[in-house]
Order: C-alpha cells, then structure tokens, then sequence
C-alpha cells in the first residue's frame, strides 16, 4: 500500500496537483476564520456585504438555496428611490450582487443547516458539510412562502399549485387561475398573471385588503377589462384535481360552498421566517429573530446580528430590509473594533 501510496503522489506531483496538498488545502480553508459571514443574499444580506468590504472586513456571503433571495420573483419594483424605471426584483438583486463581488465579496453557494454560535468563534455547517467560521454572523436569511396547510395542496405542489407567480406563470398563458390572498403580494402576483391567464381569481378570506391602493387599482382595471375577479369572504377547503394537475378549488365562502374550475392555484398569504438553523438564537413565537440587544441588529448572542425579513415581521420591504443590512454591517464593524 505505501509503494501504491508514492506512485499516487508522484503522478499527482508530475501534474501539480499533489493529493496530499490538496487535502491540507480543503482542510486550511475550513479553518480559516472570517471577519463577517453574512447569511443570505437578498437586499438586507447583499447591502451588508457592501459595507462590510468597504470598511474593509473581507466578508464572506452564503448565499442559501436562491441566490438573491424572494424579491428575485418579484416582477416589478416601483418603490426603490431612484429606481422609477420599476425595475424586475431579479435586475435589482442582479445589480447588487454585481456590485458586491466588484467590491471581491467572497460568495459560497450553500445552505446554512446547524450552526454553533456561542463563544468567539462562530460554527457554521453547510449542507455540502462543510464548516465556515466566524467572529461576527449577520443573518439575513428572509423568509419561506407560507402555505394554507391542505393535504390536497401538498398533493398538487409543483401540479398547479404554486407560491411564485414570476416563476411558474408562463405555464398557465391562456388558463385560469386563482391566487390566494389580500395582501400587496397577493395583488402583485394577481397582476402579473392577469397578463399571462385567460382569467384571474383574487381569492380572499375578508372583504377587506392590507396592500397598497395603487396595487388595487391596477388589478380592478383587470376586473374592468373581463381579466380577473374578487372572491371575498372564502376560505379555501380543497384542491381540486384528477391525481396529475389541479383542475379546480373548493370554496367555503360564509357557509356556502363554491368551486372554481381552473388549472392553477398561486397562494400569496405571507411568508415565515428561515431562522430554523439558528436554533440557539432567541426568537418570537412565530420564529423571527429578536434584535436590539445592546445595538439594534444585534441579536441575544454577541457577535452574532439579524437583518430583514428574518427579524423583521412588520415592514417586510425591500428597502428597510437593505437599510437593515446597514446597520448590521456597522454593528458588526463596532463590535470587531476594527
């Protein structure tokens, strides 16, 4: 074995890539220690990998599952200042991501799974199994789409049923579809769809809706047009479908029962929190990130800060999460003393 053992290392000599090297090497970057390793790559983790390397910290991004975060499925966006070309969430997030490895932010494409966030130095393992350390953790993993908790839903996930108009839209062009909520989200993703389906379905459990006026009037133009339609006061009870596709809902709108025969369904009623493998953490009841011990990202451990839609259950806008993204980058600078 050793005589097969020097032959392996001789060739991989010969070639420049000796085995044993590059076994010290994996193992030396798993032991190098990070400045700031910022968790997520939406508007609040990006903005603080921006501040961060210009003062000069060498952060490190994880970028999680989708590179850019929720706002990538976003259309468009007409309330960044500046940005009155109302750009796509994916453009937005596109620049910012450029702009952040101009400044030679370091970016791993991985998931955060468990993390060891007590004492000096931070733990965190990714699901390849790798393990990044740290001084100072910034958080800003977002949130995860909610579902209305149906087995009929779960069935049909990925057969009609859907939480990203942007993203699956384009399959229901010249179909019916119903989206599920009240929210700006809701009516956003309703909008875009009105441009794509046959017909549109705004699904509601009240009569009444949290999102922005401007939104509401551009989709009761739909409704003027033949587009779309409200369904107030209903509670969904069923997915409808043939074992394959979805073809339909059950509704019970104030005891009555209804069914809307169509091919897709968009639920657009919020989103939680991905604070699941930050679970030393202290949280709310629902799983946002308490913040605000001793500075104001900072959360329940030192050295460790939250940003965004993770620790953030009341704006939830792209604008605050960045302005978030901030401050955790300044947190982390004081905290590091550099």
């Amino acid at each position: 074995m050793k005589a097969d053992l020097k032959k392996v290392n001789k060739y991989t000599a010969f070639l420049k890539i000796p085995y044993i090297r590059i076994q010290r090497k994996e193992m030396i970057m798993s032991d190098t220690i990070h400045n700031v390793v910022i968790v997520g790559s939406g508007p609040a983790g990006l903005t603080a990998a921006i501040y961060a390397s210009r003062a000069s910290l060498n952060p490190v991004i994880i970028t999680g599952r989708n590179q850019g975060g929720q706002l990538n499925t976003t259309p468009e966006i007409g309330n960044w200042p500046g940005a009155f070309q109302n750009p796509s969430g994916f453009e937005l997030m596109d620049s910012m991501t450029k702009h952040a490895k101009n400044l030679n932010v370091e970016f791993i494409s991985d998931e955060v799974v468990s993390s060891d966030l007590e004492g000096e130095i931070k733990t965190l393992e990714l699901s390849s199994g790798r393990k990044v350390k740290a001084r100072t953790v910034i958080i800003a993993t977002g949130a995860n789409a909610r579902y209305l908790g149906l087995a009929s839903e779960e069935q049909y996930k990925g057969k009609g049923v859907s939480a990203c108009a942007t993203c699956d839209g384009f399959f229901y062009r010249g179909k019916e579809v119903a989206v599920v909520g009240g929210g700006s989200a809701a009516f956003i993703e309703a909008i875009f769809l009105g441009n794509l389906a046959r017909k549109v379905y705004l699904v509601h459990r009240r009569s009444e809706f949290r999102a922005e006026k401007i939104v509401i009037d551009r989709f009761n133009k739909l409704v003027d047009e033949g587009k779309a339609e409200y369904v107030l006061d209903a509670k969904v009870t069923e997915i409808k479908g043939d074992g394959s596709v979805v073809t339909g809902v059950e509704l019970d709108i104030q005891g009555e029962k209804r069914t809307l025969d169509l091919q897709g369904v968009f639920v657009a009623i919020g989103h939680n929190p991905a604070t699941a493998a930050f679970a030393g953490l202290k949280r709310d009841e629902v799983g946002y990130i308490e913040t605000g011990f001793e500075r104001e990202t900072q959360t329940s451990i030192p050295g460790v800060f939250a940003a965004g839609d993770c620790a953030d259950p009341v704006y939830r806008q792209a604008i605050t999460s960045a302005g978030q993204g901030c401050k955790a980058a300044l947190d982390a600078q004081h905290f590091l003393g550099l």
